[in-house]
């Protein structure tokens, strides 16, 4: 923990880390109060489904998109665009009554302009730390974000439920401003400015670490959308045990982020990570009960959050600055296309062999998340007494002759 605590200690850093998280807190709630909301309209998941997936696919031509706005135009405007016209979209959501396709395009529009709060904090932290606390920092960063998917679906279930599906969108909203406005207000944002890329959208793709994080994060959150909604057929909704289950694996990733954040980052640190997660999702498939279950997700969980720690690092040591904060926009949006997709198979599979057909979703995607990063171990970069920063931009300068 000595090393954590020096991070907390470095000025600014327990700021900017808790404002992000509070200006990302919508992300564990929205898609459960658009569901809630939009069910309690039209009487039907389906037509909820389809706002949801509107909603993704704004959400996934954003991340790229987005975070590359802010290289020309700086932080500040972008955030704060994008911040106003998602709580817009969100308060029309809630408060104006329209046609199935009328909520699907607001809800579109507000995927579309989901602040790029991920990728700015990320482009941020190696200006905030050395280079020996850079891959500590994505790791404890990876293993705080599991408060959002604990803390916020409780919340946003217990007042959609208990006292309405609109005040719990106007909660999310809440969230989004005021988070959103900490974010927007920390110096660093002011401070860092990230220099106009002079290359073309996309193809940040083409370095061989950040296509790897793309794919592996598009498997590693497709598995764990396919273990959640396993979990839900398994113990539907008449008890606490869906919750609980799910809270439960999300601390088993949140500690074995802060236990693994000091390990050096070698060419089979994803590979090893991802081998942890499918060995817990092929144990959920031979679960007989609440606690044998526990503990298969007990053991997928505790590599969750380091795999993730792992891929930002990487990315980070593999680009140009100018490019960081689009190589993080496309690796959100791969695991943007990862929960959708995930859902959507382990419900197909749910509905013909019942729950286990999530779990048996979780273990084929990551079983490929594993083999990816196997099989391409030289995309990997060996970070190992490395540095773990961005690139830094530079230029031939023009020099007059004597």
């Amino acid at each position: 923990m000595k090393s954590y605590l020096d991070l907390l200690r470095t000025p600014g850093v327990a700021r900017i880390i808790a404002a992000q998280l509070t200006a990302r807190f919508p992300s564990g709630m929205l898609s459960l109060a658009y569901l809630l909301h939009v069910e309690h309209i039209f009487n039907s998941y389906g037509a909820a489904g389809l706002v949801l997936a509107a909603t993704s696919i704004g959400q996934a031509i954003a991340g790229p998109l987005t975070s590359r706005w802010m290289g020309a135009w700086g932080m500040r405007p972008v955030l704060i665009l994008t911040t106003a016209v998602a709580a817009t979209s969100m308060g029309i959501v809630a408060f104006v009554a329209m046609p199935l396709v009328g909520y699907m395009i607001v809800g579109f529009l507000g995927g579309l302009s989901q602040p790029p709060v991920q990728p700015a904090v990320r482009t941020i932290y190696p200006k905030m730390v050395n280079s020996r606390q850079l891959t500590p920092l994505f790791s404890l960063d990876a293993s705080a974000q599991e408060i959002i998917w604990v803390a916020a679906p409780v919340l946003v279930t217990f007042v959609s439920i208990q006292v309405s599906t609109v005040l719990g969108i106007v909660v999310a909203m809440v969230f989004l401003v005021g988070g959103g406005a900490w974010f927007i207000s920390s110096p660093e944002v002011g401070r860092v400015r990230i220099p106009r890329s002079k290359r073309k959208l996309g193809v940040v793709l083409s370095r061989p670490p950040v296509l790897l994080a793309t794919v592996v994060g598009f498997l590693l959150v497709g598995s764990c959308a396919a273990i959640e909604t396993g979990v839900v057929a398994q113990f539907g909704e008449n008890g606490p045990q869906a919750g609980i289950m799910l809270a439960f694996w999300a601390l088993s990733s949140l500690a074995g982020g802060l236990a693994l954040g000091h390990v050096p980052v070698g060419p089979w640190a994803l590979a090893r990570r991802m081998a942890v997660v499918f060995v817990g999702c092929t144990l959920a498939l031979f679960a007989w009960d609440f606690w044998s279950l526990a503990f298969a997700l007990l053991i997928a969980g505790l590599c969750i959050a380091p795999a993730l720690a792992v891929m930002f690092a990487i990315v980070s040591a593999s680009v140009k600055f100018s490019d960081t904060a689009e190589a993080y926009g496309w690796v959100g949006t791969g695991q943007l296309i990862g929960a959708a997709i995930g859902s959507a198979v382990a419900g197909f599979l749910i509905d013909a062999n019942g729950s286990i057909g999530g779990f048996i979703t979780a273990a084929v995607f990551a079983a490929l998340g594993f083999l990816v990063p196997l099989v391409f171990r030289r995309a990997h970069p060996d970070l190992r007494g490395k540095d773990a920063s961005p690139i830094a931009d530079t230029e031939p300068v023009a020099v007059q002759p004597s």
